[in-house]
């Protein structure tokens, strides 16, 4: 089942033929000469030969819109577009060299037991090194290439292992802050702009795919903002929505963390995910640099990211994969027109503290129509921070409520 509907556009773009008026050649009158002799006719046919060439180069030069001058061709090579005279794919080869040293490959060993470390029962991934300081170099990768990590071990392109120590991770966001020391790195990614990247741009995924380790792919940028539902806790259903760069430049398996580069060898995005499916190919995603730096800010500054955490597991009313039949309808005593909502299946902290229980069916937050559980999570973390009192609408045995509840900070492991 596909998860996009993309509209296509055909590639056929029809031409308007330029319509040219035909007008009347202008007469020239040749003054005639003072010296009493007159011209000879080889002298005349020089000059008409000459006058009809310069008049046929003019004529052709309005119509077509060639320069005619020194100047016009000057005029014409200071336009925007580039011409590379040499190699052109000496960009990628530049753009690879200058971030290369700065990408490394990330070891989480799951079952770590000291002197006895099996790669085959650990996970690889990447990192791109983005900041040095105080003795310690700093790599931003995915929050799920170190996922239950009991000890982390970063390669650099060098081929030195270093161990690595966890600084902070956000799963909503899918980034994660290492660090280690310093010692011969030489060289840090040059983070650029993706709010400026185009439709088609050419760039390169760096990383460690299938834990082969250096690896690049290079591809087109296939859409510069695209939004796609994502499961935090891989249970099949879809509770949020990354916002990412989509791109057809090999993104597989390891090369999560690595880096997305643009052909002035700046790091643009951080490689994530891609879709694999029968018949599914050049679907590989991104986060963009600008949102992954606000969470690394924030991880960077206080170890996590804080979410505003309301304490309900819940499920839609309407859910597509397990939906609510007749007989569990009526058990609610939901009124007719109540057709969406979220069904509380468990209470906890906040919400267990503010009264609220299974079977409770919430229908607004702060007014807000609340429809899904996605929603109800993007109203939590966009519109709410810990600390605020949130106004819950809801059903419960058919008799509509509303309770405030304090939001806490979202405890380590829950999603």
């Amino acid at each position: 089942m596909g998860l996009f509907n993309d509209e296509f556009y055909s590639t056929k773009v029809s031409r308007q033929k330029k319509q040219y008026t035909k007008s009347k050649p202008r007469s020239v009158s040749w003054p005639q000469p003072r010296s009493r002799s007159g011209l000879s006719t080889l002298q005349v046919s020089l000059i008409s030969s000459v006058v009809s060439a310069c008049l046929a180069v003019l004529v052709f030069s309005l119509v077509t819109g060639l320069p005619t001058s020194a100047k016009d061709s000057a005029m014409v090579s200071a336009a925007p577009i580039q011409q590379n005279d040499g190699d052109p794919y000496e960009r990628l080869i530049l753009a690879a060299a200058k971030v290369r040293p700065a990408v490394v490959s990330i070891v989480n060993y799951k079952d770590y037991k000291k002197d006895v470390q099996k790669l085959d029962e650990s996970g690889v991934g990447s990192g791109v090194i983005f900041k040095q300081e105080d003795g310690l170099a700093y790599i931003i990768t995915n929050n799920h290439v170190i996922n239950e990590a009991e000890e982390l071990e970063v390669i650099t392109v060098d081929g030195e292992t270093k161990k690595a120590t966890l600084v902070g991770t956000d799963s909503v966001n899918d980034i994660a802050v290492l660090s280690i020391d310093d010692k011969d790195i030489k060289v840090i990614a040059e983070l650029g702009d993706s709010d400026k990247l185009r439709l088609g741009e050419t760039v390169i995924a760096i990383g460690n795919p299938l834990g082969l380790g250096d690896t690049l792919t290079s591809g087109i940028i296939s859409y510069t903002d695209r939004i796609i539902p994502v499961s935090l806790n891989q249970d099949g259903v879809y509770d949020w929505e990354q916002r990412v760069i989509q791109t057809d430049a090999a993104i597989n398996e390891g090369n999560s963390g690595g880096a997305l580069v643009d052909l002035n060898g700046k790091v643009i995005g951080i490689n994530t995910m891609k879709i694999s499916d029968a018949g599914v190919e050049g679907l590989g995603f991104a986060i963009p640099m600008d949102q992954v730096m606000k969470t690394v800010q924030e991880l960077m500054d206080y170890g996590k990211v804080s979410h505003s955490y309301l304490g309900v597991y819940t499920v839609d009313l309407n859910n597509s994969f397990s939906p609510i039949d007749e007989d569990q309808r009526k058990e609610l005593k939901l009124p007719d027109e109540v057709e969406d909502g979220v069904l509380i299946l468990d209470a906890v902290g906040p919400a267990l503290d503010a009264g609220l229980q299974l079977n409770d069916v919430i229908t607004q937050l702060n007014g807000k129509a609340i429809t899904t559980t996605l929603e109800l999570r993007k109203f939590l973390y966009d519109e709410t921070k810990v600390g605020d009192e949130l106004t819950v609408t809801y059903y419960r045995e058919g008799e509509l409520k509303t309770v405030k509840v304090l939001l806490k900070d979202k405890p380590e492991g829950e999603e």
